[in-house]
């Protein structure tokens, strides 16, 4: 049995009507009878994590997306990231995972191969992504706690 698995099955017993989603790389997986529901539920291919236990996710930067239809569909979650000890806030671990790309962009860059004018529209696009995290607009989760 998996690490994962057991986790699953772990967090299942204390709670079996929430739906956990494992980030997982750069997924969103759940599994067994979770990943059959997210499978129903928003049309999502089902494959084998081995060949007991069955897996259903979607990609990490689709994360806002599915959150929004599950609160839609008024289901219970919890997001299991190992980056987190306890995610009590999606929109703020939202903002955080949005942070850490604006903050490794930045990191990424050549100040030494760079001129004045890339410098400026790459710090404008900053501003404005930093500015759609804290005043966004419109159809992003308002920190709904599942």
């Amino acid at each position: 049995m998996s690490k994962l698995y057991l986790k699953y099955s772990n967090l299942k017993q204390k709670d079996p009507n929430k739906l956990y989603l494992f980030k997982n790389g750069i997924f969103y997986i759940t599994l067994s009878e979770d990943a059959k529901i997210l499978s129903n539920l928003f049309n999502l291919k089902l494959t084998n994590l081995n060949e007991n236990i069955l897996k259903c996710g979607f990609p990490t930067h689709r994360l806002e997306y599915y959150l929004k239809l599950l609160e839609e569909n008024q289901i219970s979650f919890e997001i299991i990231d190992e980056n987190y000890e306890k995610i009590e806030n999606y929109q703020d671990y939202l903002n955080n995972l949005n942070l850490k790309a604006i903050t490794d962009k930045i990191l990424s860059i050549d100040f030494d191969n760079i001129t004045y004018k890339q410098a400026y529209e790459i710090l404008q696009e900053i501003h404005a992504q930093i500015q759609d995290l804290y005043h966004p607009g419109g159809d992003s989760i308002h920190g709904r706690n599942q």
